[in-house]
């Protein structure tokens, strides 16, 4: 290993490995004692080209992460700061921003001035402009008024597989939210190829408890979780209205489309069943499988299944597939596309490094490729 100095009073470590010595990114994590900055840190520190060097949180400052969260001693045991303690310089030149909504727009500009750039969990920056981030915040009940709205034209929506080239170009990225990961990647192929009527979409998703968050909530209790299951702000989740947004956009129209999301008793996981009226009766399954086949040719992370192929959570917890089963229903004329993901990684701090990944110029899947847990 040896140092080079590639800017004033900046230095990166370089590295012998197969990637021909590229500099160790240096990440700060802000929200580490959450689920989602529990996540990234794991995927960072086995990360052949990143460091954890900063965590940021409200909680267990002044004390290793992994007092915090135990599985992580001897891996990182980086001590947190608190908010106002981490000063924004060039020591850090990637910022994963794990929190809610509202705290990466109030950091966003001291860490692009600083010259690293954000990629942020939260609905903060999947919008371009303040008039979609207030329709947004309006449609959530939130403070409609962005706390950087000159940052907006400037940031890109993080679905990799559908802005990849704009991801390699930004700064700035908004972390997908982990229902519209599994609803857009299963419903893209078809609503691109004009091959399901607009107006029929719908998605009925299920999802583990991890999506809450770490928190305690008294809805979440044990006793209350197990063996049973809800359906949870209906007509109401604030994910649809980025599908809409994507799916408008490949469409080249305006669409709108029932998203009804439920707990089930999960630790992870998300299974989205997408269901469209096909534009063609004689559209047959295996025509609708070829048509996303060749949509996802050369994305890493999407694997397609046809008709009859087994897929299930355990084909992707863990790992940041999304798996696709395709499948007509031919007596009704419809499209049946059962999307599996991890809620914790597909879903959030897998497609994070994934875009990191994009944006420094990296293999997409470095740092990824590990199968799901088994059994």
């Amino acid at each position: 290993m040896f140092f080079v100095k590639r800017r004033e009073k900046r230095y990166y470590l370089l590295s012998n490995s197969c990637y021909g010595g590229l500099p160790v990114i240096r990440a700060r994590v802000v929200g580490a004692a959450g689920f989602g900055g529990a996540n990234i840190i794991e995927l960072l520190t086995a990360h052949p080209e990143a460091e954890v060097v900063s965590l940021v949180d409200v909680q267990g400052v002044g004390r290793p992460i992994s007092d915090q969260h135990t599985h992580l001693k001897d891996v990182c045991d980086v001590v947190v700061s608190a908010p106002d303690d981490a000063s924004w310089d060039d020591s850090i030149d990637i910022v994963f921003t794990a929190t809610p909504d509202r705290v990466g727009m109030t950091l966003a500009e001291a860490c692009l001035k600083a010259g690293a750039r954000m990629i942020d969990y939260s609905g903060d920056f999947r919008f371009n402009s303040a008039q979609a981030y207030a329709r947004y915040a309006e449609r959530i009940g939130r403070d409609p008024v962005h706390a950087a709205a000159g940052l907006l034209p400037r940031s890109t929506y993080g679905l990799t597989e559908l802005h990849r080239d704009e991801v390699k170009k930004t700064s700035l990225v908004g972390n997908p939210g982990c229902f519209a990961v599994s609803a857009i990647l299963g419903a893209a192929p078809a609503v691109r190829e004009g091959l399901i009527d607009l107006d029929t979409i719908i998605f009925d998703a299920k999802t583990g408890v991890s999506g809450a968050g770490i928190k305690a909530a008294q809805t979440f209790h044990y006793p209350l979780r197990y063996e049973n299951m809800n359906a949870y702000k209906i007509g109401a989740h604030q994910h649809n209205f980025e599908v809409e947004r994507e799916l408008s956009i490949l469409a080249g129209a305006e669409l709108k489309a029932t998203l009804t999301t439920q707990v089930v008793p999960l630790c992870r996981g998300i299974m989205t069943t997408v269901y469209g009226q096909l534009t063609s009766p004689s559209t047959t399954t295996g025509e609708l499988f070829d048509a996303y086949k060749a949509y996802y040719d050369g994305s890493r992370f999407v694997r397609v299944e046809p008709q009859g192929t087994p897929t299930s959570n355990n084909d992707v917890r863990g790992s940041n597939l999304c798996i696709l089963s395709i499948n007509v229903d031919a007596r009704t004329g419809r499209m049946i596309v059962v999307s599996h993901i991890d809620n914790l990684m597909k879903g959030q701090a897998g497609s994070a490094l994934q875009n990191m990944n994009v944006m420094f110029g990296l293999d997409e899947s470095l740092g990824l490729r590990r199968p799901a847990f088994y059994p």
